[in-house]
């Protein structure tokens, strides 16, 4: 059995953490609003349509902001298409993903069904076909008290009071030639430059997000996110990063190291921000949206029915080797929670998304929801220094990738320390020592784990065998037993 080594100090704060990393996202694709989120007619649906089960379920995650509209179907819509009575709506083609939306669900019913989930919204706006003054129409629609068009037109559709969305992305990766309104760096920096600056004119109060390169393995990258900021830097407040990993060669060791990639990722996105900073003479600093983030592989060729209404799309199946890695990407950000204040598990529900629905049926819960609802509802206060001294291997792609990967919290208002660890190897225990240098007191009193399945369990609407389980008669005295191609939870309390 290996041994391992994490030292940590309890009052040294290498970031305070922005409850906010926590987020998720619905776009209209899919089955994620309809069927999803809302489905009226629902033995589970309450009078607005919302399925009550699948809020309970978000619940569970404790997140606190949802992105929408999107993603790439904002690219090429019509905000005012989704507001008003139902029955006068339109039905649109949406060229994003090849589909009709019914546009039943609109801004209202969203803002309507965040309050019941105990969420906020991260609002998108479209800056492909459109651009600043339809973006400022909708911020006066949802934030201006009254008194005005746009905000009297939404107390016409009912909402007497302001939705007071506080977060807006600037359109959605406009780099990618896939996006409906695709421009270049020079066009988007000067659109969205325009477009926060009558924003923020409606609502000073608003935070805006810059959106950066579609991912890092684009062309563009760096280069868009430096131009992007040289003309928008005093005008906004976060820039955008997106990334979806796969692992269609079945490579466990590899696809297990790219949160190694991740980590590299948004160092150069920080070092990106700074350069733009430090060139300009700029106070402010600019800090990350990781507003895109998951694994994304397994429904990429699923066939979809064109012009179809809320299909089957996207509806990856995860595995506990995709659990593992989710647990490592949002360990990943939060060692960086001193820059990445907000991030958006992409999607929520039923695409690419930890809740599965059956239409009509009822839903289970993904390997991939555990590790988030473990992070999300345990690692909050801030991430503390740690050092970890354990074995390395090299893979396929990477070398020297840590055997287990950890990371630790303190929650000051609850006197406790959380370490959170994944062990990469397969077959192979560790023991780890978990040295808690200045404070004592601290004793371990709960571990959970996730731990005994090959990389391909997984669960479905008849069987969800992988889940955490806790483990018994836990000690810390001789250390805490890391179990092979494992997720763990440790916390201590005094």
């Amino acid at each position: 059995m290996k041994k391992a080594k994490m030292s940590v100090v309890s009052e040294f704060k290498t970031g305070k953490i922005d409850p906010r990393i926590y987020g998720s996202f619905i776009e209209h694709l899919g089955r994620a609003v309809y069927g999803g989120i809302f489905e009226p007619g629902h033995p589970l649906a309450d009078e607005d349509g919302f399925r009550k089960d699948v809020i309970d379920e978000i619940k569970k995650l404790n997140v606190p902001i949802v992105r929408y509209p999107g993603g790439n179907f904002v690219s090429g819509y019509n905000w005012e298409d989704g507001v008003g009575p139902v029955e006068n709506r339109p039905k649109r083609l949406d060229l994003a993903w090849g589909v009709t939306e019914p546009n039943s669900f609109g801004t209202n019913e969203f803002l309507k069904w965040c309050k019941k989930a105990d969420t906020s919204c991260m609002m998108a706006v479209n800056l492909g076909l459109r651009g600043p003054e339809e973006a400022r129409n909708l911020v006066e629609y949802c934030n201006h008290k009254g008194g005005s068009y746009y905000s009297d037109l939404r107390i016409s559709h009912g909402v007497k009071e302001p939705h007071n969305i506080k977060l807006w992305c600037l359109g959605n990766e406009m780099d990618g030639d896939w996006q409906i309104g695709h421009k270049t760096a020079y066009e988007y920096g000067r659109t969205a430059s325009e477009a926060a600056k009558v924003m923020k004119w409606v609502d000073p109060n608003i935070e805006l997000v810059l959106c950066g390169s579609a991912s890092r393995n684009m062309a563009t990258f760096g280069d868009w996110e430096l131009q992007a900021l040289e003309l928008a830097y005093d005008k906004v407040d976060y820039v955008s990063l997106h990334q979806y990993y796969g692992n269609p060669e079945g490579d466990t060791d590899s696809f297990l190291a790219r949160s190694l990639e991740m980590d590299d990722f948004i160092k150069t996105v920080i070092c990106i921000c700074d350069t733009v900073k430090g060139k300009n003479r700029k106070k402010k600093e600019i800090n990350l949206s990781f507003d895109e983030w998951n694994v994304w592989y397994h429904s990429n060729n699923d066939p979809v029915e064109r012009w179809s209404m809320a299909p089957h799309q996207l509806e990856d199946y995860y595995n506990f080797e995709d659990a593992l890695l989710v647990g490592l990407m949002l360990m990943t950000l939060l060692k960086h929670a001193d820059r990445v204040k907000i991030a958006c598990l992409a999607q929520l529900v039923n695409v690419i998304a930890p809740i599965m629905t059956q239409n009509g049926g009822g839903l289970f819960e993904q390997t991939i929801f555990y590790p988030f609802m473990h992070l999300s509802n345990y690692a909050r206060g801030s991430v503390i220094l740690s050092g970890l001294d354990c074995g390395k291997h090299d893979t396929k792609e990477f070398t020297d990738v840590p055997d287990i990967d950890c990371i630790a919290t303190v929650n000051d208002a609850e006197d406790e320390i959380s370490v959170f660890c994944v062990n990469r190897l397969q077959d192979e225990d560790y023991v780890l020592d978990v040295n808690i240098l200045d404070a004592k007191g601290f004793k371990a009193f709960e571990h959970i784990e996730m731990a005994g399945y090959k990389p391909n369990d997984g669960n479905n609407f008849t069987a969800s065998p992988v889940k955490p389980e806790y483990v018994k008669n836990i000690s810390d005295s001789e250390g805490i037993h890391i179990k092979p191609f494992s997720w763990n939870v440790i916390r201590f309390k005094r």
